[in-house]
């Protein structure tokens, strides 16, 4: 069976024999009324958990609009036209609107990146990166979490947050009050939220009793947001369902929709996964590329083999989880590192070395063979030559799934 795998902008092809291939993890079969513009147009019609935003905002007030930076897939520029004409139909003036990229820890972006996110609304309102250096001081969660929040959305009469829901491995689901926290909060605060990972309720696919997901709601409640725009996409990256409303019932259903489609269910673990983000612009580095990882643990038996697939062209993507990479000379340094001083970029450095506890990664990618193995990763100049290698190693009769969406689809085993 030949399957495609995304990496960059291209793809990369595999062949796997039948008698092999335990499963190919794609979406679930889920029938769409709308989509694109015209389901967003739908969720602004019925929000959840609260009125129409027409009902919400007056003139004359000031709106922050986050929504997310260029590392996600969120169509910043579908959702806007909809959402900026209701905001006009309630006489909010454009002068008075500001659209902020939550760049977390991420770099900034070129003007080029700005107006490819902004779309149609590129010079209809203004846009800009988030300032770690600019928050305000809001107070403090109960678990300690500083909520420092960039002034200029802090100071805003108004605040609308905009993302797209996937899993995420330890904040439980992307979206909702995670545009505020991490998305503009200073390093120090997302740090500290972040810190709680380590635990076990800290995983992707749950919500309650996640000590992560708990503090980011509790942080992004004491800023506040008028209102969100979610969207849930398929493997195309087009909207398939909407969510608007209150800034956690919204997000609650929007989290039951994605569930619907891309939890999904594998006979056993496999004796070999192999896993791609999906291609740009979730695979641009190692850092982003991660997710995909951390969801194929969940596919592959203890001493089974990982098949990274993703381009990382612009390298390992993050400062401290660079630094933490090259600094073990093993990979159980990165475990006891990030427990006795957390920090943010060098988790998810621990992550990596967590599943090469379990499991070894080959990696196909556009970075240096040299530097792949540095970091205890194995090379590999294409997928197919990865699989070829897993076969002479596991043998002959060894069992295969394939993860095409490794960031968005989160296996589970039928018998766990």
């Amino acid at each position: 069976m030949k399957i495609a795998l995304g990496f960059g902008t291209q793809t990369q092809e595999i062949q796997v024999p039948e008698k092999n291939l335990l499963a190919v993890l794609e979406a679930n079969k889920v029938a769409f009324a709308l989509t694109g513009e015209a389901e967003v147009r739908r969720a602004l019609e019925a929000p959840i958990g609260s009125p129409r935003l027409g009902e919400i905002v007056r003139p004359g007030e000031t709106v922050a609009i986050v929504t997310s930076d260029i590392t996600r897939p969120c169509p910043t520029g579908k959702i806007l036209p909809p959402l900026l004409e209701e905001l006009f139909a309630a006489g909010i003036r454009p002068e008075d609107v500001t659209v902020t990229f939550a760049l977390g820890s991420h770099r900034g972006h070129t003007e080029e990146e700005r107006k490819k996110l902004m779309g149609p609304a590129w010079g209809v309102v203004a846009c800009r990166d988030s300032d770690p250096d600019g928050c305000v001081h809001l107070g403090d969660t109960r678990r300690g979490t500083p909520v420092d929040i960039d002034a200029a959305v802090a100071k805003a009469d108004r605040r609308i947050l905009l993302a797209n829901i996937e899993y995420h491995y330890f904040a439980g689901y992307s979206g909702g009050a995670k545009s505020l926290m991490p998305g503009v909060s200073t390093r120090a605060a997302i740090q500290a939220n972040h810190s709680r990972m380590v635990e076990d309720a800290a995983c992707a696919g749950r919500l309650e009793g996640n000590p992560v997901r708990q503090d980011i709601e509790e942080a992004a409640a004491l800023c506040g947001a008028d209102f969100i725009v979610n969207v849930v996409l398929d493997a195309h990256k087009e909207i398939v369902r909407a969510v608007a409303g209150d800034m956690t019932a919204a997000h609650r259903e929007g989290c039951r929709f994605l569930d619907t489609m891309y939890r999904t269910s594998i006979p056993r673990r496999a004796d070999i996964v192999v896993v791609s983000q999906g291609g740009a612009p979730k695979d641009l580095n190692l850092y982003q590329a991660q997710k995909a990882l951390d969801n194929a643990k969940h596919a592959v038996r203890p001493g089974g083999i990982i098949v990274l697939v993703g381009s990382c062209r612009e390298g390992l993507g993050e400062k401290t989880f660079q630094e933490w990479m090259l600094w073990a000379k093993e990979p159980d340094d990165l475990i006891r590192r990030v427990r006795e001083d957390f920090k943010l970029g060098g988790h998810k450095a621990a992550a990596i070395a967590m599943v090469l506890k379990n499991a070894e990664i080959d990696l196909v990618s556009d970075l240096d063979p040299d530097l792949v193995k540095r970091i205890f990763l194995h090379p590999w100049p294409t997928a197919q030559a990865a699989l070829d290698h897993a076969f002479e190693t596991l043998g002959a009769d060894a069992s295969v799934i394939v993860m095409p969406y490794g960031g968005s689809t989160l296996p589970c085993a039928e018998n766990e």
